[in-house]
């Protein structure tokens, strides 16, 4: 009878997290939609009608994009864990949007770690933490590929735009990644646990071809979601040509890539870099914050809701078998 109740209480416990997780999602979206520091939900929703932006046309072709971009970061997450383990497209699928819904209100997503390795057996949580580390590395090199590029480019053209800031991220960034290594040689720093010279080790014993699939669905994402922008920029007016505008995206993207946020933060960190950026052709305040929250609802809000079913049906008593 004892064994019964601990068996009933674990499993009203696990619910209990689940509808938290759901909820507090849920909560954070309402507030962010109808938060008026930035822009208030009956400009933003005048500015999207009047664009035309819920057009048939417009509205399938932004659907399209937000599809093709969870479609290829689910991919990825299957080619990584086929390294180890064999998991079909609708495994992938479950554990990609789980993880993200439960990580939306955790800084810089940190919760989705935390939440992916609950699918598999223990003996291969490490090696689901690592290779998750892994995916999400080459997502940020190609962020700082294209936006170094953005920057110099810009730099050209606009004597305004000093490369001083960017080349000062960049010397942080080198002197962060110093620190870690000569930390790291005497196993003292962990991450989730896990010591990150066994990161960095296992890293470099992953597969080249496993390594390289990463990076080019990580690439592939990454001209999916610019190419939306672009596309949102075209619909609100912006005349200008997707070459000429990529340099102004692929900055935004990696200066946002660099500030510590939280889910409910992340619109308004990205909106006022986009402000900064889009100031320099003319782009009006009220559009491009209207073009920074559809971006948020596309990307972060709709898999955010999806994957809030996954996080409720989510079975604790069966954990993910490889075959």
């Amino acid at each position: 009878m004892i064994a019964t109740l601990s068996y009933k209480s674990n499993q009203f416990l696990v619910l209990l997290v689940k509808l938290c997780i759901v909820i507090a999602v849920f909560v954070f979206i309402y507030f962010k939609l109808t938060d008026k520091t930035q822009l208030d939900l009956a400009t933003f929703l005048q500015n999207v009608s009047a664009n035309g932006v819920f057009s048939i046309k417009n509205l399938s072709v932004l659907l399209l994009l937000t599809i093709l971009n969870w479609y290829f970061e689910i991919l990825k997450w299957q080619k990584l864990v086929a390294s180890f383990s064999n998991i079909t497209f609708k495994n992938a699928l479950e554990q990609t949007l789980g993880s993200f819904t439960a990580s939306l209100i955790t800084p810089n997503r940190i919760g989705e770690y935390g939440a992916k390795i609950l699918y598999f057996e223990p003996c291969k949580r490490k090696k689901a933490v690592l290779l998750n580390v892994l995916g999400n590395m080459c997502q940020l090199a190609v962020t700082a590929l294209f936006g170094f590029w953005g920057c110099w480019s810009l730099a050209k053209t606009h004597p305004q735009f000093s490369l001083q800031k960017p080349m000062l991220f960049v010397l942080c960034g080198l002197a962060v990644l110093a620190i870690i290594y000569f930390i790291s040689k005497n196993g003292s720093l962990k991450f989730k646990g896990v010591a990150l010279h066994d990161i960095l080790g296992y890293i470099g014993k992953t597969p080249n071809t496993v390594t390289r699939k990463a990076f080019g669905f990580s690439l592939l994402r990454y001209g999916i979601f610019t190419f939306q922008f672009y596309v949102l920029l075209r619909i609100f007016g912006l005349p200008v040509g997707y070459l000429d505008a990529m340099p102004y995206i692929t900055t935004m993207y990696l200066l946002t890539s660099i500030i510590p946020n939280i889910f409910i933060f992340d619109v308004v960190v990205k909106g006022g870099v986009a402000v900064y950026m889009f100031a320099m052709i003319g782009m009006d305040v009220i559009s491009i914050l209207t073009i920074t929250m559809l971006m948020w609802l596309l990307n972060f809000v709709f898999p955010g809701l999806v994957g809030s079913y996954f996080v409720l049906h989510f079975d604790d008593s069966k954990i993910q078998q490889s075959t």
